[in-house]
């Protein structure tokens, strides 16, 4: 069978798992950069409670596995009376574990901001939090953007792991072909082309476009 005729045969069902991996992607990426700003946000608490509960997640999720987190979401919390859908399983766990990766982006990048930028705005009399969200963030912001865009095509790469739970994404439907097949080359070939594409013309570019407004929007050229 030539390439073309694998293609011709086997290509709607690559688009349908490209599919369900852009959707695990957007939806881990939104969770991952929900938890890392308010993870982020408590390591740098003066609460010891809230700074401590920050420091456990952040620890567990970075120390151990990410496919040993899949598992426990998906297989281990129903006995406890938690059960989460296949599809829901897999972005949290993937969404959870880059979240508390991104939660030290974002601690580091608030800490980066130059302190005369604290001072100034304390001396405004501005409020905490009118403080950091008129002032801060928007600095740190731009000082995390080139990071989270390597953080996130570790994302898009983790996502890879929901295929182990009979999520059908490109991965998963990549296995299903090469079991039915054995057209490795093909099959996996075709699937890394694609995990390519999406970070390559897709995430990256996107990443370098939204630094750039950034930086237009603080007056960095």
């Amino acid at each position: 069978m030539s390439y073309s005729e694998f293609l011709s045969e086997y290509g709607p069902r690559f688009v349908d798992g490209t599919l369900t991996t852009g959707a695990q992607f957007f939806l881990a990426a939104v969770l991952a950069i929900a938890l890392a700003l308010l993870a982020g946000l408590m390591k740098l608490a003066q609460n010891p409670l809230i700074r401590g509960a920050s420091t456990v997640y952040i620890e567990i999720f970075r120390g151990t596995s990410l496919l040993v987190q899949l598992y426990w979401i998906f297989f281990v919390l129903p006995f406890f009376g938690v059960t989460l859908d296949k599809f829901v399983a897999g972005f949290v766990a993937v969404g959870m574990n880059l979240g508390a990766y991104g939660a030290e982006l974002v601690r580091g990048a608030i800490q980066s901001v130059p302190k005369g930028q604290w001072e100034a705005a304390y001396s405004l009399s501005m409020s905490p939090a009118k403080r950091m969200r008129r002032i801060i963030l928007p600095q740190a912001f731009v000082n995390m953007l080139p990071p989270w865009g390597n953080l996130l095509i570790e994302l898009l790469k983790g996502t890879a792991l929901v295929s182990l739970i009979s999520v059908a994404d490109l991965m998963f439907e990549a296995k299903q072909i090469n079991g039915s097949t054995f057209l490795s080359a093909q099959a996996f070939g075709t699937a890394l082309i694609i995990y390519y594409i999406f970070a390559r013309f897709l995430v990256t570019p996107f990443m370098r476009w939204l630094e750039r407004v950034m930086a237009r929007k603080l007056g960095r050229n």
